[in-house]
């Protein structure tokens, strides 16, 4: 579904920003994007939607190159950036004027997913909406939208707990087996139990790119009080209940994914933990 071979990318007059970047994603998968501030989540979400264009390398995304702007690729792609411009019109009129662009639009999944996020009236002008309640309207709608292809950038900043929950459902809830939904964020927390792959980024360039159950073929999850004086993890920090470590999976135990260690352990120890995922 999305093709990407040795990507550059700058702004004008600014610092390489993506540099030889590679990424290779099929449909089926909820996709989350980790890595620091300045990385290139969001550049690169906008490079895959086609609103900006690489200055080297080839991306391909629905058998189109985004830089054309093929309206048979735009109309199967659906961006919900972190912040919205000022939109003087009623949801009612942003329905009417944008849903036309998307032939699988569907009003009735539109309406149901508004009263989950307890957005009663569509009459509401959404410059007059908090950042919150914008982007509950922006995410009911992209969901609505059923496209192949849902990019998501920081959706749950500015969500109260509850709508972050209601946020998971919804997505969890989609059918996926034609569709890619990529979720750039921080607040990892947000993404435990409901991505599929783990895909993060470091100095420009894709660092780790792995499903969920690869992860947890390969790696061992634990937290105790302490560091056993017999074992020796990959990586470990404090926690609030003691120490968390990662190890190497070597008896296939189970065990649930801290993304937030995992982030922190690629970051410290990229090397030793790529390489069990190279062999």
């Amino acid at each position: 579904m999305i093709t990407i071979n040795n990507l550059d990318f700058h702004y004008p007059q600014q610092a390489q920003l993506l540099e030889s970047l590679t990424l290779h994603l099929q449909a089926g998968k909820i996709h989350g994007l980790l890595g620091k501030n300045g990385e290139g989540k969001s550049t690169l979400l906008k490079l895959i939607s086609g609103l900006v264009f690489p200055t080297k390398g080839q991306i391909n995304v629905l058998g189109f190159k985004p830089k054309e702007r093929n309206p048979e690729m735009l109309q199967d792609i659906y961006f919900i950036p972190e912040e919205f411009p000022e939109f003087p019109v009623s949801i009612s009129n942003l329905e009417k004027i944008y849903a036309p662009f998307y032939p699988k639009y569907n009003g009735e999944q539109f309406n149901k997913y508004l009263n989950e996020f307890e957005i009663s009236s569509k009459k509401s002008e959404l410059n007059k909406l908090s950042q919150g309640q914008k982007k509950k309207v922006m995410i009911a709608f992209g969901l609505a939208t059923n496209t192949k292809l849902l990019l998501m950038d920081e959706p749950t900043n500015g969500l109260d707990i509850p709508s972050k929950g209601q946020f998971r459902r919804m997505v969890a809830s989609v059918e996926q087996s034609d569709k890619c939904i990529i979720i750039s964020t921080h607040q990892v927390r947000d993404l435990e139990n409901l991505i599929d792959s783990i895909i993060i980024m470091e100095q420009h360039q894709i660092l780790f790119n792995q499903s969920t159950e690869s992860i947890c073929q390969k790696l061992l999850f634990k937290e105790s009080e302490f560091i056993p004086e017999d074992k020796n993890p990959i990586f470990a920090e404090k926690s609030l209940r003691g120490v968390a470590q990662i190890y190497e999976n070597i008896d296939n135990e189970s065990s649930t994914i801290d993304i937030e260690l995992l982030f922190n352990a690629l970051l410290a120890e990229k090397y030793k933990i790529c390489q069990l995922f190279d062999n």
